[in-house]
């Protein structure tokens, strides 16, 4: 199986945080005693996990211990995932998963939240001449390369009849992304949580749009080698539960999650962490054909806009669903 390449052109950064993060050694995929988990910052229920060691303890049962990698983004995190670098991946965009099909990764869907469609939004400065979305045509945006932004952009720019010709795209990582939108270096930025609700929160901005309406479900997605996901279905499945009382803890205890999350995120405001907890669903649930329905939307959306190098069948990858 050879790596999938990453989407041309892409930010330096992004390759550099993938090396960074993923100090490892390739290797085919780990047997049961050992459990390697990619997550971003922005994996909420991961963190939560990782911070309360609750995971170790349940996997401690199995015989199974944990180690614990670090990514800039979704992109590097399944393109390490690919290579056997890590076994399984924590939540990342529903567009990520595409560019690895894209390039025949042997990659299984273990779970997948619910949709948060405000959990990302096309922001402007206050002071910005941009009212609609119409009024992109001619300016700078940024987004990430292939991240669920991307997609957002594409729709929200098909909606009033511009494609990405039409506007000036810069890709950036979320940090420089936010950097040269404060600086006033880019007119616009589609920011994802925890990014969004920090920068809501710092600078004088205003949303043209998000998801909300219609324009782009945000789903995440969670997905194993499709070797690690058959060799140890019961690890698998300990992981989803435990993904699933996460999520239901954070709906149901918002202020102690902000608290936990906070030194996790930065030491963000636990306002801030609370609002950005807010956007997203966490909604664990079963993978299924029909929930990966939009999956080939954006697929053919990446393919017209020639950023997917080939065309993909959204639904040819392994699911596994609880119980099995």
């Amino acid at each position: 199986m050879k790596p999938f390449a990453l989407p041309r052109p892409f930010s330096r950064s992004i390759i550099v945080g993938a090396v960074a993060a993923a100090t490892l050694l390739q290797a085919p995929f780990s047997l049961a005693e050992e459990l390697r988990i990619g997550y971003q910052r922005s994996s909420t229920l991961m963190s939560v996990l990782r911070d309360n060691n609750s995971l170790e303890e349940k996997l401690a049962e199995q015989g199974v211990t944990i180690d614990w990698y670090e990514f800039t983004s979704g992109l590097p995190m399944l393109e390490s995932l690919n290579v056997g670098n890590i076994d399984i991946s924590a939540d990342v965009a529903d567009t990520v998963p595409i560019f690895a099909q894209a390039a025949g990764a042997d990659l299984t869907f273990y779970a997948s939240e619910a949709a948060s469609p405000s959990g990302q939004a096309l922001i402007v400065l206050e002071n910005s001449d941009i009212e609609t979305l119409e009024d992109l045509a001619g300016k700078r945006i940024t987004v990430t390369r292939g991240a669920g932004n991307h997609y957002l952009l594409i729709a929200a720019l098909e909606s009033v009849g511009l494609t990405l010709d039409d506007v000036q795209v810069s890709y950036l990582p979320p940090a420089d992304a936010r950097a040269a939108f404060s600086q006033g270096s880019v007119d616009a930025w589609i920011a994802w949580e925890p990014f969004l609700s920090t920068s809501r929160a710092t600078l004088e901005t205003r949303t043209i749009t998000d998801g909300s309406d219609g324009l782009a479900s945000y789903k995440r997605y969670y997905l194993a080698t499709t070797p690690y996901a058959e060799a140890n279905p019961e690890v698998i499945a300990t992981v989803y539960d435990a993904l699933y009382e996460a999520g239901l803890w954070i709906k149901a205890n918002p202020e102690e999650a902000s608290e936990l999350l906070s030194p996790l995120w930065g030491d963000l405001d636990p306002e801030i962490v609370q609002n950005a907890l807010q956007n997203r669903s966490y909604d664990v649930q079963p993978v299924t054909l029909e929930g990966l329905s939009e999956q080939q939307k954006i697929a053919d959306a990446f393919l017209a806009a020639d950023i997917l190098p080939n065309a993909v069948d959204a639904l040819d990858s392994p699911i596994w669903q609880p119980g099995e």
